[in-house]
């Protein structure tokens, strides 16, 4: 894959970052940028050459005067007007700022697919424990032996200047997304047609790596990153079914532990295969279980290489499409979601390119994610099957939950090309909104409380 000339990282810096065999930690002049010309979690402040990528000045840092908690969120760029529109027509002009992935989906719907781009607002922000962690840890945290793990580190960004593709990826599984969460949305896979079943979640998300009173020595001896809770609420024939998954730090010392409910059978189970290529939940197999979240779960499958960072369009402060003004027949349609509703602006991204391992088994043969320099979400993943044909496109569709604050997917939507259908996973417009002030406790993420939430 070639990263654009006018956003390449010099190529010497590449060169260092493809090898696996250079690993250093940062050192402590490199960690004292942060804060200075790197924000507090590693990405550029300063904007690009020609200004369309402005200045990071500290993104959102309080909620707009309208807003109480409990809201979808209001848009504080409501007023932001489309710059122009890219579609089959003139995409080529614009291919320089577009992935492969993109690319193929405007060759795909050429009569319907197109991009509304608007002004780049860098508006991502994270609290300030978080900031302040980053900077502690830079120069402690480590991998562990394979990339398989992490250590020495806790709530921040661990490799807020990554030397390697595990890395960069690393600092994706664990960005900050709030303390504890309960999110109310559901999912829906479209028929080539346009018809669909929404399928309802009600999901709890405790992340112990981002208590601010966690330490490294706490998270090494309990060894659990997060815990994670998904009941299934409608349809009727599915509801009641859930799983949970306990997310571990070292996982060559314990791998990922999960338990799924089964409704019909009334019986809770281990389910040591919640990981990789296993199909996702209800998802048609238009998922593979580690494609939520757009990258989840161990990264041992594939050789990780750091190709640099460019420019890119990239779904972001989605505030649009997370209204409650919208119902899900207004977003649902044949191909893809309505992009009328969906807003693009240019950020910086690093590209982290992930390849099969020889011996190893994945569906997937090769991945490419795009993670967004300001927040380190993955916005845009390539993803290739064993013939190395592009299979799916995956966008992620984020914006800044400001009463947190975080940077985190309203949407995550699964374009599979084969098909010519899609998964869009996070519908919440006709939804309670996200709880990010709910307070919960291991005792609710036990196999015992995965029984009581089934019945």
């Amino acid at each position: 894959m070639i990263i654009r000339k006018p956003t390449l990282i010099a190529a010497a810096f590449c060169s260092v970052f493809a090898s696996s065999s250079v690993l250093a930690k940062i050192t402590a002049d490199e960690a004292a940028r942060l804060g200075k010309d790197l924000t507090p979690i590693g990405a550029e402040k300063s904007a690009n050459k020609d200004g369309s990528i402005p200045e990071w000045t500290g993104g959102i840092t309080t909620p707009p005067a309208d807003y109480k908690p409990g809201m979808h969120h209001p848009d504080p760029f409501a007023d932001d007007k489309v710059l122009f529109t890219i579609d089959k027509s003139n995409v080529d002009k614009y291919k320089d700022l577009l992935s492969p992935g993109q690319i193929e989906l405007f060759n795909t719907y050429p009569d319907t697919f197109k991009m509304n781009i608007y002004p780049t607002r860098r508006s991502a922000s994270y609290p300030q424990f978080v900031y302040d962690a980053t900077k502690k840890y830079a120069t402690t945290a480590e991998l562990v032996e394979g990339g398989n793990g992490i250590k020495n580190t806790a709530v921040g960004v661990p490799f807020p200047i990554p030397k390697d593709g595990l890395e960069a990826i690393w600092n994706h599984l664990l960005r900050f997304r709030g303390l504890a969460v309960e999110r109310y949305a559901g999912q829906a896979a479209p028929t080539a047609s346009g018809s669909y079943n929404y399928v309802g979640f009600d999901e709890q998300l405790l992340v112990e790596y981002s208590n601010p009173q966690s330490t490294p020595e706490q998270l090494q001896e309990s060894n659990i990153l997060f815990k994670f809770k998904q009941k299934v609420t409608e349809p009727a024939r599915l509801a009641g079914t859930a799983l949970l998954v306990h997310e571990t730090m070292d996982q060559i010392l314990t791998p990922r532990q999960a338990w799924t409910y089964n409704s019909g059978q009334r019986r809770v189970r281990r389910a040591p295969n919640v990981a990789y290529d296993a199909p996702g939940t209800a998802a048609d197999s238009l998922r593979t279980t580690d494609d939520f979240d757009m990258f989840n779960g161990s990264p041992n499958r594939y050789n990780w290489t750091l190709k640099g960072k460019q420019e890119l369009y990239i779904p972001y402060n989605s505030y649009k499409l997370h209204s409650d003004k919208l119902t899900y027949d207004d977003i649902l349609q044949a191909g893809h979601i309505n992009p009328e509703h969906v807003r693009y602006e240019k950020h910086r991204v690093w590209v982290v390119e992930a390849n099969l391992k020889e011996g190893t088994r994945h569906i997937y043969k090769k991945r490419v994610f795009y993670i967004d320099e300001d927040s380190w979400q993955v916005h845009v993943a390539d993803i290739y099957d064993n013939r190395d044909q592009m299979y799916r496109v995956a966008m992620s569709h984020g914006l800044n939950y400001y009463e947190v604050p975080t940077h985190w997917s309203t949407l995550d939507v699964y374009h599979d090309l084969n098909s010519r259908r899609y998964l869009a996973i996070g519908l919440d417009n006709q939804e309670k909104m996200y709880d990010f002030s709910k307070t919960l406790n291991d005792n609710e993420f036990t196999s015992s409380a995965l029984r009581r939430e089934g019945r």
